[in-house]
């Protein structure tokens, strides 16, 4: 169990948090990201978004907390996104996050109450890249989309590194 959690409150300063993209990867990372390359486009376990990441991990021989599923999910080892890297196969975890951004002359927003991504890619223009299902714009499928972390105003969002079995 982790003792010291680095909860996250967002806002529009939000780009202060820094995200390298990383050319080499640890390998657990690699597995997580070839897990995600096959079911893309498929539906895994019933379709919730933490099922990709259970099936993500366990594939990869990753431990993680599956006694937290009624609280926040604790997905390895969590850190601190101003202090370390986000690197694709991380997870995140959101609570309550509400996500803002112009697109020609609209405003859109999306919420993430509760949901769980992993990140496929960092763009790049320094955004993610994430993997996720049980969304709106995909349903229960497993598909990929853009966060700008600039565009995050309010909510948690929760980093982990995986951590081998």
């Amino acid at each position: 169990m982790i003792s010291i959690r680095y909860i996250l409150l967002w806002t529009a300063l939000s780009g202060i948090y820094p995200i390298k993209a990383q050319e080499s990867i640890p390998d657990i990372n690699k597995k997580i990201l070839s897990y995600v390359e096959t079911v893309v486009g498929t539906t895994v376990g019933q379709g919730e978004c933490w099922d990709l990441a259970d099936q993500a991990l366990t594939s990869a021989g990753a431990r993680f907390d599956k006694t937290s599923q009624k609280t926040i999910y604790i997905y390895g080892q969590m850190y601190n996104p101003e202090q370390d890297e986000i690197l694709p196969g991380d997870l995140i975890q959101f609570e309550n996050v509400t996500v803002s951004y112009k697109d020609g002359n609209m405003i859109l927003t999306e919420n993430y109450k509760h949901h769980t991504a992993i990140v496929y890619r960092i763009n790049n223009d320094k955004s993610l890249k994430l993997a996720h299902q049980n969304t709106g714009f995909a349903g229960r499928k497993v598909a990929l989309s853009d966060l700008n972390l600039d565009h995050i105003k309010k909510g948690d969002m929760y980093f982990y590194h995986p951590v081998s079995n």
